[in-house]
C-alpha cells in the first residue's frame, strides 16, 4: 500500500574547494513519481549546499506531507536532530557567547520547513553505494562543474 502522504527527499552538496564553486543535487520521490533538481553557484561552501539541497526539495512540497529526508550530511541532520539550530536561534544565532552561527539565512529556511512538514531526517553513509545518494552526488558536483552558475547571495566568510 502506497502512502499518498509520504515524500522521500534525498539530498547532497558539494564544494569544489571550501569556499569555492558548490552545487546541490536532491531527488524527491512520492508514490510511483520522482523528481530531480540540482543547481550550482558560483562560491559557496559544502555545509551551505548541503542545506540548501535540503531546503529546496522541502519548499517545493505545496502542501504538508510526512517527508524522510536522507542526506551524508551529519552538519544537517545533527543540526536538527540533536536540536543545534534550535539552540543557535533561541540564543540569537550565536553559537557561544562569542560565535555567531554559520549560515543563518539556510538554518532558518529549514526551521521553518521543518515546522511545516513532519520529517524525520535520516543520516546515510556518503560514497557507500546508496543509490540516491550517488545519484545526489552527481547531480550536485554536475552542477558545482557546470558553466552557469549561480550567486550564493547569502554566503558569507
Amino acid at each position: 500500500m502506497v502512502d499518498n502522504n509520504l515524500v522521500y527527499i534525498y539530498s547532497d552538496g558539494s564544494a569544489l574547494g571550501n569556499p569555492g564553486p558548490g552545487g546541490y543535487g536532491v531527488i524527491l520521490q512520492y508514490g510511483s513519481e520522482e523528481k530531480e533538481l540540482q543547481k550550482g553557484f558560483k562560491y559557496t561552501t559544502n555545509n551551505r549546499m548541503e542545506l540548501l539541497g535540503a531546503i529546496v526539495g522541502l519548499e517545493l512540497l505545496k502542501k504538508s506531507y510526512k517527508v524522510i529526508l536522507s542526506t551524508d550530511s551529519r552538519y544537517v541532520v545533527d543540526g536538527i536532530n540533536l536540536g543545534w539550530a534550535k539552540k543557535w536561534e533561541l540564543n540569537g544565532w550565536m553559537r557561544n557567547k562569542k560565535e555567531k552561527a554559520k549560515n543563518q539565512d539556510l538554518w532558518e529556511r529549514l526551521l521553518y520547513q521543518n515546522s511545516r512538514h513532519d520529517i524525520t531526517f535520516r543520516w546515510i553513509r556518503g560514497h557507500d553505494g546508496h543509490k540516491e545518494n550517488e545519484r545526489c552526488d552527481e547531480l550536485a558536483n554536475t552542477a558545482a562543474s557546470s558553466s552557469s552558475l549561480n550567486e550564493d547571495s547569502g554566503f558569507e566568510e
